[in-house]
């Protein structure tokens, strides 16, 4: 409990006594902790670039998929489109898909 009193006090002594001992303690601490947060620091660092790419590659996409739908939406309104697409009827020329293949319904029996 004498180590909690000592912080306690409040007093000039106990301010010196810490300041004087971080001043003494800093050059020897820094360089030990520098080795190992500059590593850890280049890879936070590393992550937030590869985040920032890919959020903005996912806005590109979106962004692009957005002005094709309104392009498509504004053509559309300019030229509507039929109800119902009228098909085009069969006639002879198109019922025979095979050359090869002899067409029983013209010939004479």
């Amino acid at each position: 409990m004498a180590l909690e009193d000592f912080f306690k006090g409040g007093n000039i002594v106990t301010g010196l006594a810490i300041g004087i001992g971080a001043t003494i303690l800093a050059p020897l601490v820094a360089p030990a902790v520098s080795t190992i947060l500059r590593p850890a620091a280049k890879t936070v660092i590393k992550g937030g670039i590869l985040a920032y790419d890919w959020g903005r590659q996912a806005a590109a996409e979106v962004s692009e998929a957005a002005s094709d739908m309104a392009a498509e939406a504004r053509a559309e309104a300019q030229h509507p489109r039929p109800a119902t697409a009228a098909k085009p009827a069969a006639n002879a020329t198109t019922a025979k898909s095979d050359p090869l293949k002899p067409d029983l319904k013209s010939q004479p029996v």
